[in-house]
Parts: C-alpha cells; structure tokens; sequence
C-alpha cells in the first residue's frame, strides 16, 4: 500500500513533521535508486513538499530519473552533519510516481518559485511524488548509548524502539 505526503502525515503526524524538518534543514536529501543492472545508486535532490505530495524534481535524463522511470521504488534520507548524526535521520521508502499532469507540474513550479524564488516551468525537467510506504526516525538516546527508532509502514500505527549498541530493538 502506498500513499501520498498528506495521508501519511494523517496516520502518523508527529513522525512526518519530524521529517519534514530534517528534509528542509539543509534542503537536500539523498534519493536512493535502482540502476538498470540492479545495483543501488544514491544522488542528492532537493524536495519539494506541496500540494499534500513529496515531490522530487530532476535534470531532464539524469541517471537517478531514468532509474525512476524504469523502477519506481526509491528511498529518501535527509543529510547528515556527522558519524553521529546529533539533528536525526529520517527515511521514506516508497515508489516515485511519474508526473505528467500539466496542473500538477504548474503547482510544482508555482510552489518551487515561491520557496526558492526559481522555477524549470518552460524547460524540460522530470518531476516524481513519491507515494509512501514506510518510513523511520532515528535519535540519539539520552545517555548516548544507542538510539530510539520510530517507525511506520502503511497499514500500520507508529512503533517506537530503544535500539541498543548491539542492535537489538526493545519495543516502547
């Protein structure tokens, strides 16, 4: 099962504000996609969330949208500052659905001018909203000995685990 930006917000509100933080805070996360000969590949692209959707908007025939346009599955992970990643990591696992509606590509564009003050409408881009299917949340505990994991699949309601230095997750 999959869904858009907003619905996913609905079942799991705090975890998808908490996202959209880490999405915004340097405004450039890593996509996670599959080559032609099956291998992962990774590239950074910046997000756009508008319109109830996570939109990634790519170069026209860039590898990492050609791989979208063959396979959809991806997976998105903000940018980390360190090993030890004090602000969070936040990641979506989902499919990329190809936009091609020309009111959905002008919502984009009106979107994108308005955050960035620039926009590809009038030049050839490729444009993706990824429908979600899961997604996690991972901090630093308190006493820095380990970590706490939220995590969501569609279907499902918020788990929250303590995740220890040997990588066993004890449930909340």
């Amino acid at each position: 099962m999959s869904m858009k930006w907003d619905e996913f917000k609905a079942f799991a509100p705090a975890l998808a504000e908490s996202g959209e933080k880490l999405f915004e805070r340097v405004g450039v996360v890593l996509v996670g996609t599959i080559r032609k000969d099956g291998s992962p590949r990774i590239s950074p692209v910046e997000p756009l969330l508008a319109g109830g959707e996570l939109y990634l908007g790519m170069m026209p025939e860039s590898l990492k949208a050609l791989d979208l346009l063959r396979d959809g599955r991806c997976t998105i992970h903000n940018v980390i500052s360190d090993k030890n990643a004090p602000e969070g990591e936040f990641k979506v696992n989902g499919v990329a659905r190809n936009v091609l509606d020309d009111a959905e590509r002008r919502l984009y564009c009106d979107e994108l001018k308005k955050k960035m003050g620039w926009s590809p409408e009038g030049m050839p881009f490729h444009l993706f909203a990824v429908q979600v299917q899961s997604a996690g949340l991972f901090q630093t505990a308190d006493d820095q000995m380990g970590r706490i994991v939220r995590r969501w699949r569609a279907g499902g309601q918020v788990e929250t685990f303590r995740q220890g230095i040997d990588g066993k997750l004890v449930q909340f």
